[in-house]
């Protein structure tokens, strides 16, 4: 199988990987923290998050991967410029070793490479959002995908303190209002298959 390109400094990107024969990823609801708490120790470093869901087999994130001067290293002594494509290997192996043990399996739990697509206009980055917080609903866990717990979307609608660049996003979407508005519709297939040509399920 042929590596996929390195991240790039600077660049958004479709962050995306489901579990290895399409097996859970997570297996009760406390792994689903304990698999953020892991993304902000490895890739929060190297990467500005704009949006996530975590389903029971895959996962998607919408994010930015910093230039290296805005790095922030958790170690303030640590002045190496990280490699994001590892930070993201990392985090994905830190997991899995973490289930690993937990539930006593062996073997890999992703299907490697994870994958990543270059996001290529502000309308793709709009429509990124919308299909990342709608995929619960689009792959039936859920009748209405606001009820989904492990996405980013009630963050989106809060002002509780949050990693994600909420602003950002709201103001991509020219506010709260316009947001919910265009979360209401269902995203297009066709559209899906223009700027997600592998949906993972």
């Amino acid at each position: 199988m042929t590596s996929p390109p390195p991240l790039d400094f600077g660049q958004y990107y479709h962050i995306y990987s489901r579990g290895n024969n399409r097996e859970n990823l997570f297996f009760e609801d406390r792994n689903y923290p304990y698999f953020l708490e892991l993304y902000a120790r490895h890739v929060g470093p190297v990467a500005d998050t704009y949006a996530y869901c975590l389903l029971r087999n895959h996962f998607h994130l919408l994010v930015r991967i910093r230039e290296a001067e805005e790095q922030r290293p958790h170690s303030l002594e640590r002045r190496q410029i990280l490699n994001p494509s590892k930070q993201f290997g990392t985090w994905l192996n830190a997991y899995t070793k973490a289930i690993n043990k937990a539930y006593a399996r062996t073997g890999s739990l992703f299907q490697n490479p994870f994958g990543r697509l270059s996001v290529t206009s502000d309308a793709h980055l709009v429509h990124l959002v919308g299909y990342v917080h709608q995929n619960p609903q689009r792959h039936g866990l859920v009748t209405d995908f606001r009820r989904w717990p492990h996405s980013s979307y009630k963050a989106m609608l809060s002002r509780k303190r949050t990693r994600l660049c909420r602003d950002e996003v709201l103001a991509w979407f020219q506010g709260l209002a316009a947001f919910q508005a265009y979360h209401a519709v269902p995203v297009h297939t066709a559209t899906v298959h223009r700027w997600v040509p592998e949906d993972p399920d």
